[in-house]
């Protein structure tokens, strides 16, 4: 009898033992075979990837002058560089304006911080500068070797220029303003470098497109004045494409 007890006692021990065993077994299987959790986030994070190359400007103009590129007088927004950007976007590229403008500045003040500015490394830069050292009576000799060592810098750090050609009244003398207006075409010829033979076409003395000091556009003269440039900055645009 007391045999016999043991003896299911023992089966029923060993069977409830296998039970067990199984179900940590099952278990342990089951958490092996699963699959990796991570796989829609994997994707999710492809996709953010992919969009945030995207978004990256295939290009960057970095547009370096004075007021006229500042934008004095209107809102940041309103200023050619950002104007320019977003005629750019409209018309299906991928380009960032870099707004380089600093009011008031000569051409002898702009070199002060070209090395900064070369740090930005810019695939095409817009140079506008000049017109400061006209108001001031700068000798026309030191604007011309300012502009020119511009230039020369710019090109030979691989970028792209577009040389944005200014006018001036003739309250200098015929012979200041004809030199004046004669160095831009002179310069952009000796690097080859995109002229703009004058930045303010069609704005220029017109009273709805500039503000009531007769230099510097309105918004809207701004507007006119991105237009008047754009095939010459995508003429630009075309040449650094095919540098890369």
């Amino acid at each position: 009898m007391l045999r016999s007890r043991s003896i299911f006692i023992s089966r029923t021990v060993g069977t409830i033992g296998t039970i067990i065993l199984l179900i940590f077994l099952t278990a342990c299987a089951d958490t092996e075979l699963a699959p990796p959790e991570p796989v829609a986030e994997n994707v999710e994070e492809a996709e953010l990837e992919l969009e945030a190359e995207a978004a990256e400007p295939e290009l960057t103009i970095l547009a370096f002058g004075d007021s006229l590129t500042e934008g004095f007088g209107v809102d940041p927004s309103e200023s050619y560089p950002a104007q320019l950007e977003q005629r750019l976007l409209s018309a299906g590229y991928n380009i960032e304006v870099i707004n380089g403008g600093i009011s008031g500045e000569t051409t002898t003040a702009a070199l002060t911080r070209l090395d900064w500015m070369l740090n930005t490394n810019p695939d095409i830069v817009i140079v506008e500068t000049g017109g400061n050292d006209a108001l001031r009576g700068v000798d026309i000799d030191l604007t011309r070797q300012n502009l020119d060592e511009i230039v020369r810098r710019f090109s030979e750090n691989g970028a792209v220029v577009i040389v944005g050609g200014l006018q001036i009244v003739q309250n200098l003398g015929e012979e200041y303003t004809a030199a004046f207006a004669g160095m831009y075409p002179t310069i952009a010829r000796r690097y080859e470098a995109i002229l703009i033979p004058f930045m303010l076409e069609g704005v220029a003395a017109d009273p709805e497109l500039n503000q009531p000091d007769f230099i510097h556009p309105t918004a809207e003269g701004y507007t006119v004045m991105v237009e008047h440039i754009f095939p010459f900055v995508v003429e630009g645009v075309e040449e650094a494409q095919r540098r890369q």
